[in-house]
């Protein structure tokens, strides 16, 4: 069954994150100034920044299959709470909303009129599909944290090397803004070399956000795909 480009958006989105090339620093425009922090300090105030109920920020994600040399792009807006809800709704190039409870994950296609049901741990292990997000407190859980070199005096970049080894994820990088250690942009390589790229800004922490935002009634007549069968 073939999917149009932006469930490909999706896919690098959950499973294309990879191995570091390497001539990675210069594809990172890293300068050689190395924070005076420790990756420990800066995940503490990471952690404290992000220490509300949940937040919102607008995404960019650009996601590259390295051995075709495809490069696909995304936006639109996020929400996240703790301590593993999150919803992503896509905008561009193609309307679609992937949202989950923690416990499932349902991708929802309006344009298609389908909508994909599949259990959320399954696909958000061990650091996948950004699932950190949710809860600032898993990295130092799921991954071990190294410092990294700062890019152009503006962030502190913390290269995170997960706990469990497995082909979807092999590095993250995070660039954690020096002013108010928000994280602004992550970068993930898989083990085939594939990048996914997403770049956060507008970010609006919130005292209170509701739960109904993270499940999803399937509406009538939509045809369901079980995302474990395909």
């Amino acid at each position: 069954m073939k999917y149009k480009g932006a469930l490909i958006l999706f896919i690098c989105f959950f499973f294309n994150q990879g191995v570091f090339s390497q001539d990675l620093s210069q594809r990172l425009d890293l300068t050689s100034k190395v924070s005076d922090l420790s990756p420990d300090d800066i995940i503490k105030k990471v952690e404290t920044r992000y220490s509300v109920s949940g937040f919102s920020a607008n995404f960019f994600q650009a996601s590259t299959i390295k051995a075709m040399e495809i490069t696909d792009s995304a936006s639109g807006k996020a929400f996240f709470k703790r301590p593993d809800k999150m919803r992503w709704e896509y905008e561009t190039p193609d309307r679609q909303t992937i949202i989950t409870n923690g416990n499932t994950l349902w991708i929802y296609r309006p344009e298609d009129n389908q909508v994909m049901v599949g259990e959320a741990p399954s696909f958000f292990g061990d650091g996948k599909g950004f699932s950190f997000l949710s809860d600032m407190k898993l990295l130092k859980k799921q991954f071990t944290i190294l410092l990294d070199k700062k890019a152009e005096n503006d962030y502190h970049v913390l290269k995170l090397l997960p706990r469990q080894k497995t082909f979807d994820v092999s590095v993250i990088y995070l660039f954690i803004s020096t002013k108010n250690f928000e994280v602004l942009k992550i970068v993930t390589y898989n083990s085939y070399g594939d990048e996914t790229r997403i770049e956060l800004d507008n970010i609006q922490f919130k005292r209170k956000i509701d739960d109904s935002m993270f499940n999803f009634k399937i509406p009538q007549g939509v045809e369901i795909l079980h995302l474990d069968e395909q």
